[in-house]
């Protein structure tokens, strides 16, 4: 089957890409398409991430495998893309964090002839420098509240010279 899947820069600028890709490549195989079709490097370190319908990150699929072996080379895109999972996140380069939406578009059969991967349509060029990232944690039940501080005691020792510390190492 043949996937076509639209890569989006996450951005203010409209940056994206169709590709049609075949649904038994690799993720390795689409980390090159998508990197070719930015022209970018596709010998920086990036990562593939499942996630849900609203696209919150959840698990991730690395270039090069770590303690769990799994790598993009090793999962194909049909293990991981289907019609009910349809969004991918794809980070490129964890210094510069340019972060892509993938999201599939359509599935069809393979025409005869036709060469795969395949640019369909290029909208919009890279900006020099990633859109900076901001950061922000969701407030959690472990934050401290804000009327209690627990390093009020941090201070009850005013005067450290007096403190004798050779008697507590002799």
């Amino acid at each position: 089957m043949i996937y076509k899947i639209r890569v989006i820069l996450d951005a203010k600028e409209d940056v994206f890409r169709d590709l049609a890709v075949d649904s038994n490549d690799s993720l390795e195989d689409l980390h090159n398409i998508i990197s070719q079709s930015f022209g970018l490097d596709s010998g920086e370190m990036a990562a593939f991430y499942t996630c849900d319908g609203e696209w919150n990150q959840e698990d991730e699929i690395p270039l090069f495998a770590m303690e769990d072996g799994v790598s993009m080379s090793s999962v194909t895109l049909k293990d991981i893309i289907d019609e009910d999972q349809t969004k991918l996140i794809y980070v490129y380069d964890f210094l510069l964090m340019w972060t892509f939406f993938i999201e599939l578009a359509d599935i069809s059969k393979r025409n005869e002839g036709d060469s795969y991967p395949d640019l369909l349509y290029s909208h919009g060029e890279l900006p020099d420098n990633p859109p900076e990232k901001v950061f922000e944690a969701e407030p959690s039940e472990l934050d401290l509240d804000d009327s209690e501080d627990e390093f009020d005691d941090f201070n009850e020792f005013d005067n450290y010279d007096s403190m004798d510390f050779d008697d507590q190492w002799n």
